[in-house]
Parts: C-alpha cells; structure tokens; sequence
C-alpha cells in the first residue's frame, strides 16, 4: 500500500487515513490504489467492527481528483486514442464506494478541512460524518465539466433531497460546516482541534457495540430509501431474526437484566 495513505487496526477499529497534505489530499492514481486497497480490506476483515476514514493536515479531508496528474492522463490519452484516464471511476472510485456503503460495520468519516469532487463523495459514503468547524463541502464537478461520481448521484439527494442535491451539483459553492449539519450533510460539527480526538471516540464505541445490529441497521435502511413498505416490513423481519441470533443480542439482554454494561463480541 502506498504511504499516500495510512492504514491502522487497533481494538477493532480500522483508521483508514488520507495522507498528501501537501496536496490537500488530492487524488493521483497511487493514492487511489492505495485507498482501494484499504477500504475493501478494512469491509472484508471480520476482526475490524468499525471503520474511520480521515485525512492528514488541518487543510482538506480530500479535494477530490488530482488535476495536476490528470491533465496530464488526459494529454496521453489524446495523443494514443486510449481513452483510459475516465476508467478510474470504474477501476478506483466505485470500488471504494462500494466499500465503505456496503460495508457490514459502521463508517466514520472525520472531515476536517476542504472537501470536493470525489472526497465529497467519499464523505458521503460514510455512515456518520463529523465535521471540523473549519471545513467546507464542494460538489465541483461542473467547475471542470464533469457530471457526479464517487456514488454522489446517490448519496446526496438522500441526504439533502433531490431539488437541493441539483441546486448544489449545477451549482457548486462552498458549504461551510454550518450550513452541512442544518443540511444533513454533517452530523456532528466540533471545534477543528477537537476534531480527531471526537471522531476517534465515536468510532471506537462503533467498534466495541453490537456489529451484527449495527449492519442491520445499514442494510435496512438502505433497502427501505427503494422499496415499499411491506417489502421494508419483511426486510426488518429478516434482519431481526439475524440480530437476534447474534450472541451480542443474548450478552445485551443478559446485561440488562442483570443491570450490568454489555461487553459485546461483534459477533
């Protein structure tokens, strides 16, 4: 894996971490690999019960595609007729969306600065997003002539609504941390220097709870957003009996009844 990002597991927690500060976390094609390499690990390993996704520096979570890379991919596809530079949403951003959305654990993303194009994308993909008071979401994608990607099409119009998620795809600007939590886009705003050390402790209680109700809960929710209500109702029965086979869910009532705190096994 390349050192462009960072990969961590400790307690069960995987702490997936952005790492090109120097270049606001922009994303070249090693980067892309690499962060490819580490979502799909951390959403196959069944030790890892939670995952975070950050970025290093005080600038930008990610400000999406590395222009500077691409404009050269570009120059190389016209002059050889291949066409492959626009693969990279198939080949690198599909795949890590996939991930971090599918993965069966909670995702944790901890913005702390600039966010754009693909990183915005990313941040979305989350399931709980905590906000540094000093950063800032930008769709961007038009500003270059390029419609959403990095699941964006998806993920912003349920988070905001339709009719906002076009105003703010045909009309990019900068969202102040603010104005994404009333939006919905954040979940959390805190003081920038508080940032890492809040979104560590939200996602090792993730890693230390109920693993098996908590992807439950991802697959429920995502299944009801496309389908009916009885479909909804015959999802919730199935993903109940699952929880309720869980050996979490005899610890938790076992707890409850003998007052005690649950020591869950994610299992």
């Amino acid at each position: 894996m390349a050192d462009t990002v960072l990969y961590e597991v400790s307690d069960g927690l995987a702490t997936i971490t952005l790492n090109r500060p120097e270049a606001m976390n922009a994303l070249n094609v090693a980067t892309k690999v690499a962060l490819r390499e580490a979502t799909e690990e951390a959403a196959r390993d069944t030790a890892v019960r939670a995952i975070l996704l950050t970025a290093a520096g005080d600038r930008a979570f990610c400000v999406g595609q590395d222009l500077k890379e691409h404009i050269g991919l570009l120059a190389q596809d016209r002059e050889t007729g291949s066409g492959q530079t626009m693969s990279t949403v198939g080949e690198h951003y599909n795949p890590i969306v996939r991930a971090l959305a599918g993965a069966a654990k909670p995702v944790v993303a901890a913005v702390n600065g600039v966010t754009a194009g693909a990183g915005f994308g990313f941040a979305l993909a989350a399931d709980y997003r905590i906000v540094a008071d000093t950063a800032s979401f930008n769709s961007s994608f038009v500003g270059v002539a390029l419609t959403g990607d990095s699941g964006i099409s998806w993920t912003l119009p349920r988070v905001v609504g339709p009719s906002r998620a076009q105003d703010l795809l045909l009309f990019p600007r900068s969202i102040g941390a603010q104005d994404a939590l009333e939006l919905g886009i954040a979940n959390r705003v805190v003081p920038a220097a508080e940032l890492r050390a809040e979104a560590e402790k939200v996602a090792r209680k993730l890693a230390s709870g109920p693993t098996v109700a908590y992807a439950a809960i991802k697959e429920a929710v995502a299944f009801g957003l496309t389908h009916s209500l009885e479909e909804t109702l015959h999802k919730e029965d199935e993903l109940q009996t699952r929880a309720g086979q869980s050996e979490d869910h005899l610890i938790a009532v076992q707890a409850f009844v003998n007052k005690e705190k649950p020591k869950y096994l994610g299992r």
